[in-house]
């Protein structure tokens, strides 16, 4: 195929979002820089974009799989385009943090002259703190109410506002770009700065938050530690809250021995003294992601709290994985699986299985669990009788029983139960899980199920 007509197959595909024939099409030579002219415009193809590159068209769809793909191909982001701004600008401009970091690339610290920086900084800034609806009022003219919706930006949890007014449509995360382009540039912006950024608005799953939390986590020092975990005395809840956030971040993805002792008898003061029941079952929460020799005794302070939030945490504080459990934490456990709550009973149930002295009296309240009238607990004992290491025939009966139940995830939960048990009744339950919808080719249960068909047919090799 002609270089042109590669160039043109990877402009349509560009804007029709195909991110796998754009990657085949880069491999085979198209141009990354390829230009979206009229010709090759659709109906549907953004008139901005027509005459420059295509990472511009990946840009202002916000198609960030697409702009990661034709950058990591060798788009140039900092390619300046006639109206003197580049793709990095106009990723910065548009205001999706997903599609700017995709466009940003590597080390723009080195490669970006400190006026681009400059630039780029001022025109985050600008958006974040004018704001989008006034800013796109400025750009406009427009005086009316700005039309905005919640999307996501990363196409799983993260979000962001997504604002129209006057024909232009921006979205609003430019306080999470900011951050990042400071953090790119080396730029240790003060810690309470972030933080009043993170909680703008105070949700977790903001883009805001979720890139502060990310960074700070990332900034190893005892100064920045020592600043966020300060605001764990901030009257504001989100502030508090974003302590216990970035705490749980550096325990999953930057654990260091220097801060665990520190971070366990922060965590374990702060339970100690928190008066607010919704905050003290969070505080609890990350607690136990960390190990502390004091946590039994936090769990056994609180097994009988009055707001089931808090008691819901106390079986990770007493059951620490290969320690054996000492005498008062197995009574605290047993007596948490006849708590009222079902969360409560299920959270005993699972800490508690792996002592063998537990296991009869936790088998019990499965069993009655997966009786119960509330079709929550039913779905909550099938998952967890599915996966334990239960073999008795009343737990296979109990799973047999669950196929009945109107939730098609949880006759699949007991099916398995079944697969793994090899229990002759497996086939039939297979068959009343039922069709399963797109998004389940990889699922274990789907692929535990694979495997008891193969070792049915091929029992000589099993």
């Amino acid at each position: 195929m002609s270089e042109g007509a590669l160039d043109s197959r990877l402009s349509s595909a560009v804007r029709a979002g195909d991110v796998e024939s754009v990657r085949v099409l880069l491999e085979e030579g198209a141009d990354p820089d390829t230009m979206n002219t009229e010709a090759d415009a659709d109906a549907n193809s953004d008139a901005d974009a027509d005459g420059l590159p295509v990472l511009c068209v990946a840009v202002a769809a916000y198609d960030e799989a697409v702009a990661e793909a034709l950058v990591e191909g060798g788009a140039d982001p900092d390619r300046v385009l006639p109206d003197g701004t580049t793709p990095l600008w106009r990723a910065v401009d548009g205001g999706s943090p997903a599609v700017f970091s995709a466009v940003l690339g590597k080390e723009p610290r080195l490669r970006l002259p400190e006026e681009a920086r400059e630039r780029l900084l001022t025109l985050a800034r600008g958006w974040y703190e004018t704001g989008a609806a006034d800013e796109l009022r400025r750009r406009t003219g427009g005086s009316g109410p700005a039309e905005t919706v919640r999307v996501q930006d990363d196409g799983e949890c993260d979000w962001v506002e997504q604002v129209s007014l006057g024909g232009l449509v921006v979205r609003a995360g430019h306080g999470a770009i900011l951050t990042s382009l400071e953090w790119a540039f080396r730029i240790l912006t003060p810690v309470d700065e972030l933080i009043a950024r993170a909680v703008d608005p105070p949700d977790e799953d903001h883009v805001n938050w979720t890139t502060v939390r990310w960074i700070l986590a990332g900034r190893r020092s005892f100064e920045t530690w020592s600043a966020v975990v300060a605001h764990r005395h901030d009257v504001a809840p989100a502030h508090r809250q974003f302590v216990l956030d970035y705490l749980r971040m550096r325990a999953l993805v930057y654990p260091d021995p220097y801060y665990k002792k520190q971070e366990c008898e922060f965590l374990a003061a702060w339970a100690a003294e928190e008066t607010d029941s919704g905050m003290l079952a969070k505080v609890l929460d990350v607690y136990t992601e960390y190990t502390h020799e004091g946590q039994e005794a936090i769990g056994l302070r609180y097994a009988d709290h009055p707001d089931p939030r808090v008691r819901r945490e106390v079986p990770n504080a007493l059951s620490t994985y290969g320690v054996p459990l000492t005498p008062e934490a197995r009574a605290g456990l047993l007596t948490l699986t006849r708590d009222p709550d079902i969360e409560v009973r299920v959270a005993a149930c699972e800490a508690g299985m792996r002592d063998d002295e537990l296991l009869p009296a936790i088998t019990r309240a499965l069993l009655l669990l997966a009786e119960d009238p509330d079709p929550d607990a039913r779905s909550a004992a099938a998952v967890t009788l599915a996966n334990s290491r239960i073999r008795t025939p009343a737990v296979a009966d109990a799973l047999v029983a669950l196929l009945a139940h109107d939730n098609q995830l949880v006759r699949l939960e007991a099916a398995y139960g079944l697969s793994l048990r090899d229990d002759p009744r497996t086939g039939e339950a297979i068959d009343r899980v039922g069709p399963l919808g797109a998004g389940f080719e990889d699922d274990h249960r789907v692929s535990e199920f694979w495997r008891w068909r193969w070792r049915k047919g091929n029992p000589a090799d099993v």
